[in-house]
């Protein structure tokens, strides 16, 4: 388990991050959710062990990791422009990592995988040469060969349609369950952190607005904030369609031949 308590972090006396906690366990996905600049990445970046917090502790398996490298942590991150290397042909990617270290996956490992994220058939593929989705099914088999303690995403869909999204999904949703891997994902929008996560902390300004299961958050909003943030734009959307088909109904409803 992964304990986030009481992080703050100031940047030329400017707090960012003010006393923001929240627990996350194997297997479990949770969402960081917020507008630009609410703080959301600052807070994954701490995580991560870029950055040090001004205030608070992260405890991983009981052991205080707060001032554990980066590169000591076995925490791994998946960036929202994939990252991959154009050079090499996508099974190239996946195994990259595993040139100074082959003793963390097998190769029947990395078979598994592959078969699990459905890549089979790309593998042979430079990166130029795949859709988005794909590539991004790349990415995380490269990450999750390395075999992290945590995965963090960020901003996993913002280069995907909506189609390819919902694949996505699908298969972080079963990576999760698959591994019992503990993943904590960065986004800004509130659709894909309702229908893809556990539990969603949503921030505001360096604030924890609200902290809970999507189910809580759609219904119970903590505040304003969280209900003009959240609700607001899943009206927006809902209207959107409606007026999508109220568009289409009113098109089939012309006579053929006639002025529009």
């Amino acid at each position: 388990m992964l304990q986030i308590r009481h992080i703050s972090k100031t940047f030329d006396n400017k707090e960012v991050l003010k006393d923001i906690s929240f627990d996350i366990s194997d297997g479990e996905i949770i969402s960081i959710l917020g507008p630009s600049g609410c703080g959301k990445t600052t807070l994954l970046n701490i995580i991560l062990g870029i950055l040090q917090p001004t205030g608070g502790s992260l405890i991983f398996n009981g052991e205080d990791i707060t001032d554990v490298k980066m590169e000591d942590r076995g925490f791994n991150i998946v960036f929202q422009d994939f990252g991959l290397f154009p050079h090499l042909t996508a099974y190239e990617n996946i195994v990259y990592g595993l040139h100074n270290k082959p003793e963390i996956s097998t190769e029947a490992e990395v078979g598994d995988l592959i078969r699990l994220l459905d890549l089979q058939e790309h593998l042979d593929k430079k990166p130029d040469q795949l859709s988005g989705g794909q590539k991004q099914r790349v990415a995380l088999a490269r990450t999750l060969v390395m075999k992290p303690k945590v995965l963090l995403l960020d901003e996993p869909f913002s280069a995907l349609d909506g189609v390819i999204k919902e694949s996505i999904k699908e298969r972080i949703q079963l990576v999760a369950n698959t591994f019992h891997l503990a993943m904590i994902i960065v986004t800004h929008d509130p659709e894909e952190a309702l229908t893809l996560s556990d539990r969603i902390l949503i921030i505001n300004e360096g604030n924890a607005a609200q902290y809970g299961q999507p189910h809580d958050i759609i219904f119970s909003p903590a505040n304003d904030f969280v209900r003009k943030f959240i609700l607001r734009q899943l009206e927006i959307k809902r209207g959107n369609i409606h007026r999508l088909f109220e568009n289409a109904g009113e098109a089939a409803a012309v006579p053929e031949g006639a002025a529009v």
